[in-house]
């Protein structure tokens, strides 16, 4: 083949490769602007991971560390202006886990607000959060004035539910006011008689929500391949708190669906599952859009793109350590599990509860 032609040649074949892998992300267009959510960060290696048993290598966590990195350096192009972690920020609750995760955090730590929800690998059955509390108390974010604080209670175990396990967050944008809510994995009743009492005071704000369990099979499976051809909805079973834990069913009924400002809900959990997603009349009538995202270490996370004037949140699973779109995985092939679009209203009610 002649030199000129091999050249082209081998141009189309790379122009081919990365068509095959995906797009890259398009700049948001003016009043736009974006929410991140982090699905599970269990993909740690290393000394004491599950993928890595048999290391005596130091604790990293790639994935995690490619997110962060990402959402720093996109800040100002994908206008982004809040980041939700869904839980299982670890995958084995030891504190070398946890010091990684930090400083993973550390790397958007002051330059966005950003909340962490509690799931089930982060704390013990019980509801033991030390581990986590240590590394991400109310205190590390009391200084920024979106931290709208935290949960407390006066019970002697203060490991259970309090500093910052439950917290609220409130910022603004494109023209409107949010508050975001994360509650832990099973949230108990005394956590969301708090939460009543946030979602009541902001009833004038969209309401955003995170928390670990949610959407996923509606029992809980007998079988490994129960969690991938069972029947899925709001779940009607728990992993954390016992008989006090509330399940993601229970969770619908006694807080989300009394809400008139509850917008979204976002969830993790379910790496069997990946991608799931259910819309329900809230209080109201008006849909409250649940969403679920576990790619756990395979590499994506989740760009929620506001579009105020349109009524819109376009939303885009995307790859931070291959730097594309997402359109498929071996278990979802379909786009539109990854990328689609969702109605937003933007007024909120404004009747008292």
């Amino acid at each position: 083949m002649p030199r000129p032609h091999l050249r082209l040649f081998l141009a189309c074949c790379c122009l081919l490769v990365l068509a095959t892998r995906g797009a890259g992300l398009d700049t948001p267009p003016p009043g736009a602007f974006t929410v991140v959510v982090i699905p599970d960060t269990q993909g740690y290696r290393g000394r004491g991971a599950k993928a890595t048993p048999d290391s005596a290598d130091p604790v990293t966590n790639p994935v995690f560390r490619n997110h962060t990195r990402w959402i720093r350096e996109s800040l100002s192009a994908q206008n982004i202006v809040f980041v939700s972690h869904v839980g299982d920020i670890v995958d084995v609750n030891h504190a070398d886990q946890w010091q990684v995760a930090r400083e993973c955090l550390d790397v958007i730590h002051g330059l966005v607000p950003y909340s962490l929800t509690v799931g089930n690998h982060d704390m013990t059955a019980k509801g033991d959060a030390a581990l986590y509390q240590r590394h991400f108390p109310s205190a590390r974010f009391r200084e920024f004035p979106w931290y709208a604080g935290s949960y407390t209670h006066e019970r002697m175990d203060q490991r259970v539910s309090a500093d910052n396990v439950n917290s609220h967050q409130l910022f603004s944008a494109g023209g409107l006011d949010f508050v975001h809510l994360s509650l832990e994995c099973n949230a108990p009743d005394d956590v969301l008689a708090w939460a009543e009492k946030v979602l009541t005071r902001y009833r004038d704000r969209h309401a955003l929500i995170t928390t670990h369990m949610d959407l996923g099979p509606l029992e809980k499976p007998v079988t490994n391949d129960g969690y991938f051809t069972d029947p899925k909805g709001r779940m009607r079973w728990t992993k954390i708190h016992g008989a006090r834990g509330n399940s993601p069913a229970q969770l619908w009924d006694k807080l989300y669906s009394r809400h008139a400002n509850v917008r979204l809900i976002f969830s993790g959990d379910q790496s069997r599952t990946v991608a799931w997603r259910l819309t329900s009349p809230g209080r109201e009538g008006r849909p409250v859009h649940a969403l679920m995202s576990d790619y756990t270490s395979s590499g994506p996370l989740r760009l929620y793109r506001f579009l105020p004037n349109l009524g819109e949140i376009h939303v885009i699973t995307y790859d931070t350590t291959r730097r594309e779109i997402v359109t498929s995985t071996r278990s979802l092939p379909d786009k539109i599990s990854h990328q689609f679009t969702l109605t937003f209203p933007v007024t909120v009610p404004t009747s008292p509860r």
